[in-house]
């Protein structure tokens, strides 16, 4: 089957609206989710870490744009691709990296591992392993928030896959009747695991699907961390205010295959390469050299400190303990009543 070709776009421009201080914060956040998931891509090349992994890069300035624009009381519920989401809302890359090892250090005690990242201290509901399986869950918690007349808003994330599944259709039907504080961030990646966007969806334009169902529809530019973040302000702002639910795309691109099993068959080495070159990093980076709010020798120190934190979150891992045999059966059970 002939690949179906998706240009990138062209590279941001304009001056970065943002002082040194906040701009080299999401620098820094796009380098830590970067530097993470290549690490996890070695790690898994040696037998240290099992089972699915998804990965993240190229996808960092819609994650960090995102979750920067949000209130740290708000809810926030993720695919399966979702280390960047747990990490940026606050979970210790050690405890993280403990879980993606399945150990009983990990978020969940190496129980969920890379699917299931979960932090209730932290309001982060969850990697979620089924397609569209966290969008009936962020609906379900911006209903109790407006029964409990709480002033927080869901932070839903999910792939361009997800909108052909009937549970989106559902989730954002009811999210529209009940006028729920839920904000809506399609990550499009233009594929849904191997197949093209143009393959498996009738109507391309994911903002129309929303628009269906009465619900205001924006996109942005996933690639450009300036445009995520304004972006998610401006949506995450107008949910919080008119109490409605927001459907955000984001246009992204992955850089590496769907999964660390996938062959990636289906896209053009040269397709990846384009991407590659319009990356969010590099050209985030360049615009700061160019305004004189980053130079060389402050990139490289940026980087160094992020790979120490790496290091120090891999030597928790592997230093952690396995979860002992006789508590196997724990936590599969509650008696009711039993509130440990």
């Amino acid at each position: 089957m002939t690949a179906i070709d998706h240009p990138a776009p062209a590279p941001p421009s304009g001056p970065v609206p943002y002082d040194k201080a906040r701009a080299l914060a999401l620098l820094r956040d796009m380098l830590r989710v970067r530097r993470l998931e290549e690490k996890c891509a070695e790690l898994y090349g040696a037998g240290k870490i099992r089972g699915f992994l998804h990965l993240y890069i190229g996808e960092e300035a819609t994650g960090v744009g995102a979750i920067h624009a949000l209130d740290a009381d708000d809810n926030i519920v993720a695919t399966y691709r979702e280390h960047a989401h747990a990490l940026l809302r606050g979970m210790d890359m050690g405890v993280l990296m403990a879980e993606m090892y399945g150990k009983f250090e990990g978020c969940a005690h190496g129980r969920g591992g890379s699917m299931h990242l979960f932090d209730r201290k932290t309001r982060l509901f969850g990697g979620n392993a089924i397609v569209g399986g966290g969008l009936p869950l962020a609906v379900g918690l911006a209903l109790a928030d407006t029964m409990q007349h709480a002033k927080r808003i869901t932070a839903c994330f999910f792939g361009d896959g997800a909108v052909a599944e009937g549970v989106f259709h559902e989730s954002m039907n009811l999210a529209a009747l009940w006028q729920l504080p839920v904000l809506f961030c399609c990550e499009n990646n233009l594929y849904a695991m191997g197949t093209a966007l143009e393959r498996y969806q009738s109507q391309t334009d994911l903002c129309a699907k929303a628009a269906a169902y009465r619900i205001e529809a924006r996109r942005a530019d996933g690639m450009d961390i300036v445009a995520v973040s304004e972006a998610t302000a401006q949506a995450a702002a107008y949910v919080r205010s008119k109490r409605q639910p927001l459907f955000l795309e984001l246009q992204t691109y992955r850089f590496r295959a769907h999964s660390m099993y996938d062959a990636e068959l289906y896209r053009d080495k040269a397709e990846v390469e384009q991407w590659k070159a319009r990356g969010p990093i590099h050209t985030f980076t360049e615009r700061l050299k160019g305004e004189g709010k980053l130079s060389e020798e402050e990139f490289l120190a940026l980087d160094a400190e992020v790979e120490a934190e790496v290091t120090r979150a891999v030597a928790f891992a592997e230093a952690g303990a396995w979860e002992p045999v006789e508590d196997l059966t724990k936590y599969v059970y509650t008696h009711t009543g039993d509130a440990s």
